[in-house]
């Protein structure tokens, strides 16, 4: 476990083994069975999430009582509710593990610590929030530049291992349609 995320690590800073040690108690581990809740709407978002293996998810339930996947977070990539985490708010959001998952968390005041004890975190960060809203920003540009089948091909052709790995259901609930239409569309890229 602790290796991943050396190895994640290094992609964006360089630390020396003893560094890493005291980074790493900084960070709690857990383990998160499929389809509980590491966040529920109402709560306060108080930790930030390092996917080591599994599969979560992120999302709300729309006026309609319809469950919307906004995020998903798989091996290396974080996940929480950047906005109540930050303000120590409620959320309106769920995180949800999708398949069994290990994950590392920290709370806002141990990062906060981290990051003054260890500057080279702050640059690590930087990183994975640049690329968090780069990756954010493309999925907003899809959704109004694309049709929705041109999204799932787009999705499906770049990120195939994602999409076979992610119930289809939820692929539906992140491209904003019913799990029906996926399926037509699913059925038209094969034939």
């Amino acid at each position: 476990m602790s290796e991943l995320f050396r190895k994640h690590l290094e992609k964006f800073v360089t630390i020396d083994d003893e560094t890493f040690h005291e980074i790493l108690k900084y960070f709690n581990t857990k383990q998160v069975a499929k389809k509980e809740n590491l966040l529920q709407e109402g709560q306060v978002c108080k930790h930030h999430y390092f996917v080591v293996h599994g599969l979560l998810r992120k999302f709300f339930i729309n006026e309609k009582g319809t469950e919307q996947t906004t995020e998903f977070a798989i091996e290396t990539w974080w996940l929480t509710d950047n906005i109540a985490y930050e303000h120590k708010q409620t959320t309106s959001c769920y995180i949800q593990a999708v398949e069994k998952t290990q994950v590392l968390y920290i709370d806002q005041e141990s990062q906060e610590k981290l990051l003054a004890a260890f500057p080279v975190m702050e640059r690590y960060f930087r990183f994975i929030y640049q690329r968090a809203y780069a990756a954010a920003q493309l999925r907003v540009h899809y959704l109004f530049s694309l049709s929705k089948e041109e999204f799932y091909l787009n999705l499906a052709h770049k990120h195939p291992e994602f999409v076979q790995r992610v119930p289809q259901y939820l692929i539906a609930s992140f491209l904003g349609f019913t799990p029906e239409y996926l399926s037509e569309i699913r059925k038209k890229s094969v034939s």
